[in-house]
């Protein structure tokens, strides 16, 4: 019996398929859909988030798996370190289990790097995964997530992300067959 996924993309445009919970861009909308969707019935075996992604690091291509996420945009200093939510005692990375890139989430479009989140190793960035691992992470669900490079997080970023947003989806769609056959299946590379 194949294990029950929970697809979750923040826009119909990056992955419009059957099932799939839309939260809209963002943090908030990410959490607010996921926690509903999550206390609505009976929870998945796996949540499986699905989105474009800016690339810091170069030569960085294609579909992407996601280690670990952590948030980009918290900085609340001095109650805690940049990337700490004060209060909270979520570790700065949250981790999917699986091998791949560090993702940091923040709201808003990336157009230049950030110092701060090269020196954290981070690869990609988004606007809607942490708060979807955060989720997880507090509703005892695992999650998995890929991500498909729209843009290089420059000055281009907005017109790249606008002409790739739908290229990653057939990518995206190979390794989700193998998913929901075995949850734990590797990204394979094309």
């Amino acid at each position: 019996m194949a294990a029950t996924l929970l697809l979750v993309s923040a826009l119909a445009e990056e992955l419009e398929h059957p099932g799939v919970l839309h939260t809209g861009m963002g943090k908030l909308n990410a959490a607010y859909a996921l926690t509903r969707a999550l206390r609505g019935g009976p929870p998945p075996a796996l949540v499986v988030n699905y989105g474009t992604a800016g690339g810091l690091k170069p030569g960085l291509s294609g579909l992407v798996e996601v280690a670990g996420v952590l948030q980009a945009d918290m900085n609340a200093g001095p109650l805690a370190p940049r990337g700490l939510t004060p209060q909270d005692p979520s570790p700065m990375v949250l981790s999917s289990g699986q091998p791949g890139v560090l993702c940091g989430t923040g709201d808003q479009f990336v157009t230049a790097p950030d110092p701060w989140l090269l020196e954290q190793g981070v690869e990609v960035v988004d606007m809607e995964l942490f708060a979807i691992a955060w989720v997880c992470q507090r509703e005892g669900v695992p999650w998995r997530a890929f991500k498909f490079i729209s843009d290089h997080a420059d000055n281009d970023a907005g017109t790249s992300w606008q002409a790739h947003l739908a290229s990653g989806r057939e990518l995206f769609l190979q390794q989700l067959e193998r998913l929901r056959s075995d949850p734990t299946a590797p990204l394979e590379a094309p």
